[in-house]
């Protein structure tokens, strides 16, 4: 058996470099266009809040772009395949390789090398850039655009129940003994009935409870509504309720989710959610690696066959069927009906094995 799968330093370079630019063209094609779309949508509402304007805008832009470049490297590393190996058969280059000796192992693998490497960046571009832009924009979206508070890891709409009372916090800032609250309401029921409601402007930890400030009670009894500067509430709420309450896997980094399965886990809360989007921060980005063996099927058989169009669409075929099958395997690993490791890594594991079948029956 030959392990060799690059003889040809030159060619390797060469098929390397044809893969990459075609998918970097096609992701900025896609980010411009989606981008212009989104936009379209966002910005009256956005605008429409007095003293936003056109910083606003770039600013949303700012926030917006990652997560399309996220979301779409993967398709545009399929396309950008299929655009390399389209041009490389009618070209008759692929003949030309294959003449030389080359296998079809042999030709794909330097596009696999060079997928790896878009992988690991994109790893790193999630990890550092990515969730950032998601925390920072869902926040701003769900104040309507208005000004968000400046604290990092902010959280926004976190519901909690506190007996039968339920808690609502606009914003959740900081971690531990740092946590503060913004825009709070306390929703007092009594027999299934709303007793009264306190409106406080911010909440911040004190022995035993929390201290609300600028607070605004209205009175279901006896329909009166009452201000006071201060207020003591939420006496036994830790603020682990408030910060374990939303756990996003978009918007937590690697390690800090990790961390947050394990205090889901000891608060005896549901992980299967957080679990699934733990092991999916892996298998994601590692699933351009299968998109050029799963778009090789447009690289071989003979251009002047009048094929390749065909191959080209069972390949972009393949490539779109596995996002359909990540998207609805995380799905079920989310709601607890898949085990997290196997929601987020079967689709993988599937696709490489049916792209494996498909290029030895083809060209092995």
């Amino acid at each position: 058996m030959n392990l060799d799968f690059m003889p040809s330093r030159r060619l390797a370079l060469y098929a390397a470099k044809l893969f990459l630019t075609r998918s970097l063209a096609v992701l900025i094609a896609l980010v411009m266009v989606l981008m212009m779309l989104d936009l379209l949508g966002e910005s009256s509402k956005i605008l429409k809040i007095p003293g936003n304007g056109e910083a606003e805008l770039w600013q949303y832009v700012t926030l917006r772009v990652p997560q399309l470049i996220s979301r779409f490297l993967p398709f545009s590393v399929l396309l950008g395949a299929l655009i390399a190996f389209t041009g490389l058969n009618q070209h008759s280059e692929v003949i030309s390789m294959k003449a030389a000796g080359l296998s079809a192992h042999q030709i794909l693998a330097p596009m696999i090398a060079a997928s790896l490497g878009v992988a690991a960046l994109l790893f790193v571009f999630n990890e550092t850039v990515v969730i950032q832009s998601i925390r920072t924009l869902d926040a701003w979206s769900d104040a309507d655009y208005k000004p968000i508070p400046p604290e990092s890891g902010v959280l926004s709409n976190v519901w909690i129940r506190d007996g039968d009372d339920l808690v609502k916090a606009r914003f959740v800032g900081g971690n531990g003994s740092t946590t503060k609250l913004r825009g709070v309401t306390i929703y007092e029921r009594e027999n299934g009935a709303m007793a009264r409601v306190v409106d406080a402007e911010r909440a911040d930890q004190v022995p035993g409870g929390w201290q609300l400030r600028t607070v605004r009670t209205y009175d279901a009894r006896t329909n009166m509504v009452m201000s006071y500067p201060e207020m003591t509430a939420l006496a036994g709420v830790e603020p682990a309720r408030f910060t374990l309450a939303k756990v996003n896997p978009a918007e937590r980094s690697f390690g800090d989710l990790r961390g947050a399965i394990d205090d889901l886990a000891a608060a005896g809360r549901p992980t299967e959610e957080a679990r699934t989007g733990w092991w999916h921060k892996m298998s994601g980005p590692l699933s351009t690696v299968l998109m050029p063996l799963l778009a090789a099927t447009a690289a071989f058989g003979l251009a002047r066959s009048g094929k390749v169009l065909l191959r080209a669409t069972i390949g972009m075929a393949l490539g779109f069927a596995y996002f359909v099958a990540d998207n609805f395997s995380i799905a079920l690993g989310n709601i607890g009906a898949y085990p997290p490791f196997l929601a987020a890594w079967a689709p993988f594991f599937l696709f490489l094995l049916i792209g494996e079948l498909v290029l030895i029956r083809q060209e092995e």
